[in-house]
């Protein structure tokens, strides 16, 4: 595996690689790697011939009183377990390597990016369409592979892609998740013991929504109750658990069509996210 800083040098790998003209798969990641990163690299060497996987945590993605100094890094085990799984290239830019002197261009989305942790974060999903917009550009995969996990940020990816032609197959992977249900991320090694217990909350309050909603019962009467759940385990503060069409990610008051139920809360220093189908027939 090749371990590459800046951007010349990953051009000529990247050029040898696609040299053969077989696939390249990318898997952007903030590091910190888990068993659902490695699901993420094991998928793409099921899309692609070569892979590459970039490690980069994005200050423009992380708002003025969020974690970005906290954020965990470990790039040394990282680069094991990427060299370990066969990764062709490990892309490791450094902020001045992404972000130059004078950098002055953001990209943005409108629509999918509006609600949610759009709402809950400003800016941060320009932040994310602007890394990952400049990491399509300097790796050029032909497929890239993200968790559902994060499907708002999904959802936005792939609006970005069709909008700006950039002809890359952007795949899903459903959330990775411990035996007892938590979905896997990097921010679960700052839950406390009592946290981490107390965290299985979110994927169980969504769970019964979903159960209440897919029979019939009324949308707004499951929501209220998966929040007030998640106040009785600690949640505070609650930023929101919604039921969206699962294309546009617009707020649903009925189940008439295929829809994702989501649900973002800090417990105790700790952000959360998570999300699941909800299916009308």
């Amino acid at each position: 595996m090749q371990t590459l800083r800046d951007l010349p040098a990953l051009r000529t790998a990247v050029d040898a690689l696609k040299s053969d003209g077989k696939p390249l798969a990318l898997v952007p990641t903030m590091g910190a790697l888990h068993d659902g990163h490695m699901a993420l690299v094991e998928e793409a060497r099921r899309h692609g011939r070569h892979v590459v996987v970039s490690i980069f945590v994005n200050p423009r993605q992380f708002g003025p009183n969020e974690d970005l100094d906290a954020y965990p890094r470990r790039e040394a085990k990282d680069a094991q377990m990427l060299a370990a799984a066969g990764v062709d290239i490990l892309w490791m830019p450094p902020v001045d390597v992404m972000y130059p002197v004078g950098y002055a261009t953001n990209i943005g989305v409108s629509g999918v990016s509006e609600g949610l942790d759009g709402a809950a974060r400003p800016g941060h999903f320009d932040g994310v369409s602007t890394v990952v917009a400049k990491l399509f550009n300097q790796v050029r995969p032909d497929v890239a592979i993200f968790g559902e996990k994060d499907y708002q940020q999904l959802a936005v990816i792939r609006r970005m892609v069709i909008d700006l032609n950039q002809g890359i197959d952007i795949l899903g992977m459903p959330t990775q998740r411990a035996e007892d249900g938590l979905a896997l991320s990097s921010r679960n090694a700052y839950l406390s013991e009592e946290e981490r217990k107390a965290a299985l909350a979110l994927p169980r309050a969504l769970g019964e929504a979903k159960r209440q909603i897919e029979k019939g019962d009324a949308v707004e009467g499951a929501l209220a109750k998966a929040v007030a759940t998640l106040a009785a385990h600690g949640f505070d503060p609650i930023d929101y658990v919604a039921l969206c069409d699962a294309a546009t990610l617009q707020p649903m008051a009925v189940l008439d069509r295929p829809a994702r139920l989501l649900g973002a809360a800090k417990l105790g220093k700790t952000r959360l996210i998570d999300n699941i189908a909800v299916d009308p027939a």
